[in-house]
């Protein structure tokens, strides 16, 4: 008789089946009045290991992995149900999940069993889908399955993800006018003096989100080292307004103050101080650079109101809030800046995405690079 003693719940062996075969297996306790175990396959023994602690750590998190096949409605829903439990989404990614889940993906292919999900029932979906919204949206929704799927595949729940097959729809990109210097300053000389003035001029000259600014504290403002960082960001999560952690961890990232966005703050400071004086004990001190009128989160729909006004009053209907952003990267790189300094400016995760939100500025510069030789070789 062996003296390792029978293994508890939880607990998982490794052996190999047979050459080039691994097994890895892991005790899943009674269920039923009958003894249960999870065997998972692998072509080397180190996968096989990788496997088991899988297993072991989605038995930890409370999934059922002795449950009957589930169909696709019952997999999304139990792997939501994860997500909340292990902390690792943030609430607005949460949000954004359940949303296509209940959406999109239940009513479309909940009811398939989740081992038995084709590609072509992914592409189906794919299909009604792109008849009836922006293929921007029908990749995002497409995205949300497809890590779902990775979940279930990484715990053998599934032989294949079924969703890495789908073709999608192709994004072109839309190459939006940019805003130019001259425009930009009609824009801020019809908002001098409101009281957003301070945040229009952030916007357009630190390239800082909508929610980034309204989520900007004045302890995350220096502007004695002309620096400010973004820590936290304001957003809707389930209908109401919460202060969540950045984007992405990119996102969190010291940005140098302009000296006009500098002499804005001190301006739109003596403002708050006004307003915090006039209401006295119900100021609510929420320590928000652009706080409401009562010192509490502003409505990001009033910010946008409010800029609706400035752009028509400036003569530039056609200027969405966010192409303050966008001209902000757009300046940097007229001016000769590396494109990795804007990536990190903006809080991009990767310079790929810099690179292809800002190609159509390049072309441009690479034309004064040719230039640039030309002249080198004319040199005497």
């Amino acid at each position: 008789m062996s003296g390792k003693g029978r293994r508890g719940h939880g607990e998982g062996s490794v052996y190999e089946q047979r050459p080039g075969l691994w097994a890895a297996v892991v005790d899943l306790g009674w269920v039923d009045g009958k003894r249960r175990r999870k065997y998972v396959y692998a072509t080397s023994e180190a996968e096989a290991i990788r496997k088991r602690d899988e297993l072991r750590r989605a038995l930890q998190l409370g999934v059922n992995l002795a449950a009957p096949p589930r169909t696709l409605k019952e997999w999304l829903t139990e792997w939501l149900a994860e997500k909340t439990r292990d902390g690792s989404t943030k609430p607005t990614t949460h949000a954004r999940y359940r949303q296509v889940i209940e959406g999109h993906l239940i009513p479309h292919l909940g009811r398939i069993k989740l081992d038995k999900l084709a590609p072509r029932d992914v592409q189906r979906m794919v299909a009604q889908l792109r008849d009836k919204m922006a293929a921007a949206s029908v990749v995002k929704i497409h995205a949300v399955l497809r890590v779902a799927l990775a979940d279930a595949l990484r715990l053998d729940l599934v032989e294949r993800n079924a969703a890495k097959a789908a073709k999608l729809p192709t994004l072109g990109r839309t190459e939006r006018r940019p805003l130019t210097p001259a425009e930009a300053r009609k824009l801020l000389a019809e908002v001098s003096g409101d009281r957003l003035e301070a945040f229009f001029i952030l916007a357009l000259t630190t390239g800082l989100r909508r929610g980034e600014l309204l989520g900007l504290r004045w302890i995350d403002v220096e502007t004695d080292e002309k620096v400010l960082f973004v820590r936290q960001t304001l957003q809707r999560v389930g209908g109401k307004l919460q202060i969540v952690s950045p984007k992405t961890h990119r996102s969190a990232r010291p940005v140098p103050l302009a000296r006009l966005a500098c002499e804005a703050l001190a301006r739109h400071r003596e403002v708050q101080d006004r307003e915090m004086a006039a209401v006295d004990e119900l100021w609510r001190d929420s320590g928000l650079v652009f706080a409401n009128t009562l010192g509490g989160p502003m409505e990001p729909r009033n910010v946008n109101r409010r800029f609706e006004q400035a752009r028509k009053g400036a003569g530039l209907e056609w200027l969405r809030l966010h192409d303050l952003r966008h001209a902000f990267a757009t300046f940097l790189l007229h001016d000769g800046q590396e494109l990795r300094t804007v990536m990190d400016l903006l809080g991009h995760s990767t310079i790929r995405l810099t690179a292809d939100t800002y190609g159509h500025v390049l072309p441009a510069k690479a034309r004064d690079a040719a230039d640039g030789i030309d002249r080198i070789m004319s040199e005497e």
